[in-house]
């Protein structure tokens, strides 16, 4: 019976984090994400065939974590603004416990690579934004809001707006104040009642 690899993926990709976290996309190297966790170099190489592949997989399981979560709570009620309010709240909890993560997310996909990704990897991240643009939509809709000033006023609400929140923080290396989430959920809510 063949052992488990000593350095599995996920623990690449969790190393890759930290480091575009500390260091920004440029930061995440293979050498850089070797030593991180005390592999050697063949051990990523075995896993992507290159920075590029790297950059991409940490980009999109990423954003894929968060979005898992932030569907589920945008459709936590039949009640549309409570599954809004519900989003809004996720995305600062979710930035709270996973700082790292959040700080990757402040970056775009062209940071870390897009323009050099393989079709596999476009089609993910296309296949996650369908299902965003879709999601808000289905809320527009919802809430009986049409027409594209609906549409960017929902998408505002229970997306731009907590992440201003979050950003402000994470670019300024201060934490979140703990009344985050309720200031995000109020602001949103604003939004979708003035629908």
């Amino acid at each position: 019976m063949a052992r488990p690899p000593r350095f599995d993926t996920a623990k690449l990709l969790d190393a890759a984090v930290r480091l575009a976290a500390e260091s920004g996309p440029s930061g995440v190297t293979m050498s850089a994400v070797a030593a991180a966790v005390g592999a050697p170099s063949g051990s990523l190489y075995h896993r992507f065939t290159g920075r590029t592949a790297l950059l991409a997989e940490v980009w999109l399981r990423t954003v894929e974590d968060f979005q898992e979560g932030y569907f589920e709570a945008l459709e936590s009620s039949d009640d549309p603004r409570a599954g809004g309010r519900a989003a809004a709240r996720h995305i600062v909890a979710w930035s709270r416990t996973h700082p790292a993560e959040a700080a990757l997310l402040l970056y775009g996909a062209h940071e870390f690579g897009w323009d050099d990704w393989s079709d596999a990897y476009l089609l993910r991240a296309e296949e996650g934004n369908i299902r965003v643009r879709a999601a808000m939509a289905a809320l527009a809709g919802a809430l009986g809001v049409h027409g594209r000033p609906g549409l960017d006023r929902v998408t505002l609400a229970v997306i731009d707006v907590p992440l201003s929140v979050v950003r402000r923080h994470l670019r300024g290396g201060t934490a979140l104040p703990p009344h985050a989430e309720e200031l995000a959920e109020q602001c949103t809510d604003a939004l979708l009642a003035g629908g």
